[in-house]
């Protein structure tokens, strides 16, 4: 993982022609891109094109086509599909060799009021300054981690529950993350959205072997990101404790479906996401 100033930079994408943006990857031992750091960095490229004031993201569909290579730079060309009276959509193909390696579609709207109602927060969640940090939390694993376990990380991750490495051979139907940027983000709405874009990939899909009681290290086990769907429903700072609320919804067929609400700590809902990938069991 990065410090939390890099993946800000990260998300500061480099303008190189009208609607074109560079974008780098962190200098890390990775196979391939992050899928996280690809979409916020669209969700970036996407937001820079819309010149209307005071329209926010409120919902992205995204698919993972190609592995990101980290080595080489990612290159966002934008297509302004349309500029509407309250609403604007964007379409960002991501490209690396000369080939699309994911694509978002992203829907940004102008506030209005309106009646307010919302799915209610669980009930009986501990308080995420009661959880132990990840150092506390994987001590015992230390060796089993090496250098990870030292890595500044940009998102503080406390699950409810307990961690991957631990609940090997349980089987559960969903799992409870708090999470939130380790330190304060500037006062930008647009930052704070990708950040959380970032974040909401770092477990959603793992809650879709719980039921088979594995985890993401599970001898055997390969996953990968398939499609990402996000609905921004109200204001939130990615700095603040948000509690990831996560569902496996269903896994046959090598794929599996995953849903997750993400709350404030005053239990308003601010998002919602939807997760599909590949998912073989090595069984």
């Amino acid at each position: 993982m990065i410090p939390l100033d890099d993946l800000v930079q990260i998300l500061h994408l480099e303008p190189i022609e009208v609607n074109l943006f560079r974008g780098r990857s962190p200098d890390e031992r990775r196979q391939r891109v992050f899928g996280g750091q690809v979409a916020g960095q669209a969700l970036v490229a996407a937001s820079r094109t819309v010149d209307e004031p005071g329209r926010m993201v409120h919902s992205l569909h995204a698919y993972f086509l190609r592995p990101g290579d980290p080595s080489v730079p990612i290159l966002y060309e934008v297509d302004r599909i349309r500029d509407g009276r309250s609403f604007t959509t964007r379409r960002v193909v991501a490209i690396q060799h000369g080939k699309a390696i994911f694509n978002l579609q992203a829907s940004f709207h102008v506030h209005e009021p309106g009646d307010d109602s919302q799915r209610p927060m669980p009930e009986g969640v501990p308080d995420p300054d009661s959880l132990p940090s990840f150092r506390e939390r994987m001590e015992p694993y230390r060796h089993l981690l090496g250098e990870l376990y030292d890595r500044p990380r940009p998102i503080d991750l406390r699950y409810v529950g307990p961690h991957p490495l631990e609940r090997q051979g349980q089987s559960h139907t969903g799992q409870q993350v708090w999470m939130k940027a380790v330190d304060t983000l500037p006062d930008d709405p647009t930052l704070h959205a990708c950040v959380l874009t970032y974040a909401s990939d770092m477990t959603l899909l793992d809650t879709t072997v719980l039921p088979f009681g594995l985890s993401y290290d599970s001898p055997g086990l390969q996953m990968a990101s398939l499609d990402h769907a996000m609905w921004f429903h109200r204001p939130f700072r990615a700095d603040d404790w948000l509690l990831y609320d996560q569902l496996s919804v269903s896994t046959g067929s090598a794929r599996g479906l995953a849903a997750g609400n993400i709350f404030t700590r005053d239990g308003t809902l601010v998002v919602s996401v939807v997760q599909e990938g590949l998912v073989r069991l090595g069984r």
